[in-house]
């Protein structure tokens, strides 16, 4: 059961190779977040430039408006389940998911899923940065009949203006990192209701110009008799919605480094769930709506909310690319900033602070060229979103199945910050958990490797590309099974030495 730090344990912790101010367990002074405060918290990460693209890209992919719909929906509920569940842990004992993931992997391999969730969310940064920096780099070009218009640099792909604008936009987030979660938390709470009004301005915009909602949504799938895409529904269906878990899977790991603020268990089970999927939900009609109005009004489909602004007229553009700059800033901050900051320092605590791993966050993501990533759907969609949910997906089933079933819910705060406690295993390492995630990641590499590298790797059997198809589910459930088992056979060796 949890174990407040008593007078000794805290003068060990500050002497704690594993310890620092951010990462100890919040005091009851700290929990101040309420339901709304979590919900507020969703639909200002939800209502951004890359939650816009996902129903737009599947529709551009060949699904009707509604089977877009359906499939965000439907992803967003599956992954709410591990966010409620690693959440809880967050809540009671006040712990970010760096120093969770010591129950399961110990107090030294906990820093290997840690640094997965890093790259992973510093991938994530650069690219809502590179889609906050192509906001600005469209408004000034409208406004200046573009200045900044150049050819593209060798190596790098972009132009100088492009790159200026990219860098604009990382500049402006250092603030929020140099002031701390309380800095985010307001801005995406006095941000919230502002986004939800210019979802239903564009809403309105894309109806009176196509003459209408109803001619939008009765647009047909490409998958039918007849279609250019007929028979090969499921074969997009299933890693679309897998992608659609991916989106989110970085969140389902690290949402500890929020709900350690919950003032109670119930203000983060009910905001959550109410800020989650219903907000994804109405940007995916959003989106789809709009999107198909694009046909009608431009003669194609337009998924880029950029490009789509770009081509509107009047003040209403300067004002649309604010906003969407707003929008992205405040998911980059909350989604791809916290989690990372926490998990770099949990590298080194005593080196590394908070605002320092938020730094080191911010400096890795200019450097993973995120335009690269979404220079087509196919490598948002099915390269980048599934590819890393495969790495994701397995920690996650270690850590439910560590918290819920083989601890009962129960951790020794206190053990978690000591070296050679309860948690350090085999020099700071659980095998178990090792061994539980590469077996959960292993059997979605081919897969990933051809979609990735094709022509370096074009002889993959067609099992392992159906493998990679669930590449989440595949991970969490084969590392769920093994963490368990190897977590069992160890309980039920160390009883027969106990008594022997």
């Amino acid at each position: 059961m949890n174990q407040p730090f008593a007078v000794d344990a805290n003068a060990r912790r500050a002497e704690s190779e594993l310890y620092n101010d951010d990462l100890a367990p919040t005091g009851a002074a700290q929990r101040t977040w309420h339901w709304y405060h979590f919900a507020a918290l969703w639909v200002g990460m939800v209502m951004n430039i890359a939650s816009y693209m996902l129903a737009a890209g599947l529709t551009e992919q060949g699904m009707s408006p509604w089977q877009s719909v359906i499939t965000v929906l439907l992803g967003n509920l599956i992954v709410l389940v591990p966010m409620l569940l690693i959440g809880h842990a967050g809540t009671r004992y006040g712990i970010p998911y760096a120093v969770l993931v010591r129950a399961s992997f110990g107090t030294q391999g906990a820093k290997l899923p840690a640094m997965l969730r890093a790259v992973v969310a510093c991938g994530w940064y650069g690219i809502q940065s590179w889609l906050g920096g192509s906001a600005i780099y469209t408004l000034v070009n409208i406004l200046t009949h573009n200045a900044l218009v150049g050819d593209a640099l060798p190596f790098l792909g972009i132009s100088i203006g492009q790159a200026s604008c990219f860098l604009i936009f990382w500049v402006l987030q250092l603030y929020f990192i140099l002031h701390g979660t309380d800095s985010i938390r307001w801005l995406e709470s006095w941000s919230a209701p502002i986004k939800v009004v210019m979802c239903a301005v564009l809403v309105w915009w894309a109806c009176s110009r196509a003459g209408g909602v109803g001619s939008m949504l009765s647009q047909s799938s490409q998958f039918v008799a007849g279609g250019k895409k007929a028979g090969l529904f499921w074969a997009t269906f299933w890693p679309s919605l897998t992608a659609m878990v991916g989106f989110w899977a970085t969140l389902a790991l690290n949402i500890p480094d929020f709900t350690r603020f919950a003032k109670t268990q119930k203000d983060q089970l009910v905001g959550q769930a109410i800020g989650l999927p219903i907000p994804m939900a109405l940007l995916s009609v959003v989106s789809v709506v709009v999107t198909s109005a694009t046909v009608v009004i431009y003669g194609k489909a337009i998924w880029d909310p950029i490009d789509l602004t770009s081509r509107m007229e009047g003040v209403g553009v300067g004002i649309a690319l604010v906003i969407l700059t707003l929008d992205t800033m405040c998911c980059n901050l909350a989604a791809n900033l916290v989690g990372p900051a926490y998990d770099f320092s949990s590298l080194w605590p005593k080196g590394i602070s908070y605002k320092a791993g938020g730094l080191i966050t911010a400096a890795i993501a200019i450097g993973m060229m995120p335009w690269k990533i979404l220079a087509t759907t196919q490598g948002y969609i099915f390269t980048w979103l599934v590819g890393y949910s495969a790495l994701l997906g397995p920690v996650a089933g270690i850590l439910i199945v560590d918290y819920f079933l083989v601890r009962r819910t129960r951790l020794d705060t206190a053990q978690l910050f000591e070296e050679d406690g309860e948690y350090a295993y085999s020099n700071g390492w659980n095998p178990a958990a090792v061994i539980a995630l590469l077996a959960g990641v292993l059997p979605n590499l081919p897969g990933f490797l051809n979609i990735a590298f094709p022509n370096a790797f074009p002889g993959v059997p067609d099992a392992f590309k159906s493998i990679y198809t669930y590449a989440w589910f595949v991970g969490l459930a084969i590392a769920a099974v093994v963490y368990g088992a190897l977590m069992k056979l160890g309980k039920s060796r160390r009883a027969t030495v106990a008594s022997a």
